[in-house]
């Protein structure tokens, strides 16, 4: 019976860049320099974007989808719910986890701005 060794420089090499700190760096989900906005997944439904409406406004100011608001038109639940929710996941740091929504938020690397409507943005 034959005893197989696993390679040791690639183990070796990985260990001695995470200790270094090498080149091995959480990107975190995007480039440096990158844009990241948070909106509402298409096929989410018109209850549940209504809960994140609320849940976000509870802790962001909302009057932009409001009516008078920037973002009040078009009338779509699925735009207002991501102008809230791309809110509160500025304000909240841009974390990945700030755009769950309970799986109904998906972040967008392309800015979803529309007409006067100018989603926010926080380097």
């Amino acid at each position: 019976m034959t005893t197989v060794t696993p390679p040791r420089f690639p183990t070796a090499l990985f260990f001695f860049l995470l200790i270094s700190g090498g080149i091995i760096r959480d990107a975190n989900g995007q480039a440096p320099g990158q844009g990241a906005w948070c909106v509402a997944k298409p096929s989410t439904s018109d209850e549940e974007l209504q809960n994140n409406i609320n849940y976000a406004c509870t802790y962001v100011d909302c009057r932009m989808i409001r009516p008078g608001g920037v973002c009040f038109e078009p009338q779509k639940l699925v735009n207002k719910a991501s102008v809230a929710m791309n809110l509160y996941y500025q304000s909240n740091g841009r974390n990945y986890w700030n755009c769950d929504f309970k799986g109904s938020g998906i972040i967008a690397v392309t800015d979803p701005s529309y007409g006067d409507c100018k989603y926010s943005f926080k380097q």
